[in-house]
């Protein structure tokens, strides 16, 4: 009987001291949201062409779905894909993109707000490869500036 009541003030003891911890790991304050009005996507001579539209098209219906019900600043995007890089790893099955993405003021243009990320993914196809990249670089930008994904 002594071992019972020994586990669960043991048990009991974790879970207070776990619960306390847990400030420890809350969140500080939350990201700031923009109101994204439009998108421009933009690389050099070397980027598939099929990532850029891709792209462009995946986050344009994203912006189009994306209903605020608060006045948030208003942003145009600014996409750069720096680099895409097929082929890669021992399977030959992945690809990595290096993307910068830059939110402009409408009101006055200046920049206010500035990601840089790299994107990696997998495909089993080839011919699929530049269009699940675009989905992933896309995805990740509409986590960013929080905007609905936008499928139709």
């Amino acid at each position: 009987m002594y071992w019972l009541r020994s586990c669960i003030f043991r048990v009991a003891f974790i879970c207070v001291a776990l619960t306390s911890c847990a400030t420890f790991f809350s969140r500080g304050e939350p990201t700031p949201v923009y109101d994204v009005r439009n998108v421009v996507v933009l690389a050099g001579p070397n980027i598939p062409a099929a990532v850029l539209a891709g792209v462009g098209d995946r986050v344009n219906k994203a912006i189009n779905a994306t209903v605020r019900t608060e006045v948030y600043p208003r942003v145009v995007l600014t996409i750069r894909v720096l680099s895409v890089q097929n082929d890669q790893g021992y399977d030959k099955k992945h690809s990595v993109a290096k993307v910068t993405v830059d939110a402009a003021s409408v009101d006055d243009g200046t920049v206010i707000a500035v990601s840089s990320f790299e994107v990696n993914s997998k495909s089993n196809s080839a011919d699929a490869s530049d269009e699940i990249l675009a989905e992933d670089i896309s995805a990740r930008i509409r986590s960013i500036f929080s905007l609905s994904a936008g499928h139709a």
